[in-house]
């Protein structure tokens, strides 16, 4: 080794079970503040960098910079510290690297141009929502199908929603 030259150690030292749940975390609490169309990608075999991705689409910058401190704080709460953040002039896309997990949260139009997906494609998508969470509807077919306690527009507008 020549003098003035440090070996780093691996970045992806921490225990991949515990990097997963953050992932997975992230993405919930992107989901818990009503961020659209979150995506957890397992890019492990693409990237020599970082293990997941965390992808979600905001509707305002409030939105999107409360989201992200979110995602942080609970990062730190789990002993995974913040690498580095940046939000953008505009607040169109904000970037938290947690050096084993990015997570990206994009204005949608942003979100289309970049088109992550797209450029991860051979990443695994990862499940990521709670149980009572997950829609079942993937074709959707019951787009305008009742929720409980309220009626869909069109339908049955005499009739509660609610059975008796």
């Amino acid at each position: 080794m020549t003098e003035g030259h440090q070996v780093l150690p691996s970045v992806n030292q921490t225990d991949p079970e515990v990097v997963l749940a953050l992932a997975v975390d992230a993405a919930r609490s992107l989901s818990d503040d009503k961020c659209e169309e979150v995506v957890v990608l397992d890019v492990r075999q693409l990237s020599q960098v970082y293990d997941y991705m965390v992808i979600g689409s905001g509707t305002s910058d409030r939105q999107m910079r409360s989201a992200l401190d979110n995602v942080r704080e609970a990062g730190e709460k789990a002993g995974h510290g913040v690498f580095r953040a940046s939000v953008d002039e505009r607040t169109t896309w904000c970037v938290l690297d947690m050096v084993d997990i990015v997570v990206h949260v994009f204005e949608p139009n942003t979100r289309a141009h970049y088109d992550l997906e797209m450029l991860w494609g051979e990443a695994e998508r990862i499940e990521w929502e709670r149980t009572e969470q997950k829609s079942r509807d993937h074709a959707g077919l019951n787009a305008a199908a009742p929720v409980k306690g309220r009626r869909a527009p069109g339908r049955d507008a005499g009739k509660s929603a609610d059975p008796e």
